[in-house]
């Protein structure tokens, strides 16, 4: 994933650094349009594979996501980022990542993500050794045991489950894909910034 990181961190840098050369010529909303759609589109493509992958590696991503933010607010490089990303409501690059794989179990258990990932996970309560246990009566789904801590940590199926599996159920229960975005929105941007 090295390669992939250091592309994606490249093409980003490259297209922040083309609109910044127009960055005195339009305002603000035109500005943040179109690093939402030439620069976060980048960092949010496929995003789901880089679960579990080491901070450092995922820092680099940030300082894209952090340029880009200093960039519409024409903030200096040491000014604090924190504010800018509140006041914009971005998520930081490692709750981006929850998001999108907490997406993705919502649309597996209802039945509208494709078959080949939703026959990866498998709900607690449809496992016949713990249809006695509390757990059966909650939206958790198991978490299958990897045999490598690197690679099958970072798999569908465990990272996916471990995401799901912290929500609280007010959100997981959500009735529909936009309730479900918007809470678990909210839930994420409060864990991310909990301490500012």
């Amino acid at each position: 994933m090295k390669g992939h990181i250091s592309m994606t961190v490249s093409n980003c840098f490259a297209i922040l650094c083309q609109l910044h050369s127009i960055c005195r010529s339009v305002t603000r909303p035109v500005m943040q349009s179109h690093v939402v759609s030439l620069v976060l589109t980048h960092l949010d493509y496929g995003n789901a594979s880089l679960a579990g992958l080491p901070n450092t590696l995922l820092n680099r991503l940030q300082s894209v996501q952090n340029a880009a933010a200093r960039l519409i607010y024409s903030a200096r490089k040491h000014d604090h980022i924190s504010p800018l990303l509140i006041d914009l409501h971005w998520l930081r690059v490692p709750q981006r990542i929850e998001f999108k794989l907490a997406v993705l179990v919502y649309r597996c258990l209802r039945g509208t993500a494709p078959p080949y990932l939703a026959d990866e996970l498998c709900p607690v309560a449809g496992m016949p050794a713990r249809q006695r246990l509390r757990s059966s009566s909650t939206a958790a789904l198991n978490v299958p045991v990897a045999r490598h801590s690197t690679m099958g940590d970072r798999s569908f199926s465990v990272a996916a489950a471990r995401v799901w599996n912290s929500l609280p159920s007010a959100i997981t229960s959500a009735t529909s894909l936009l309730a479900f975005r918007r809470v678990l929105k909210t839930e994420l941007f409060c864990r991310s910034f909990s301490d500012n």
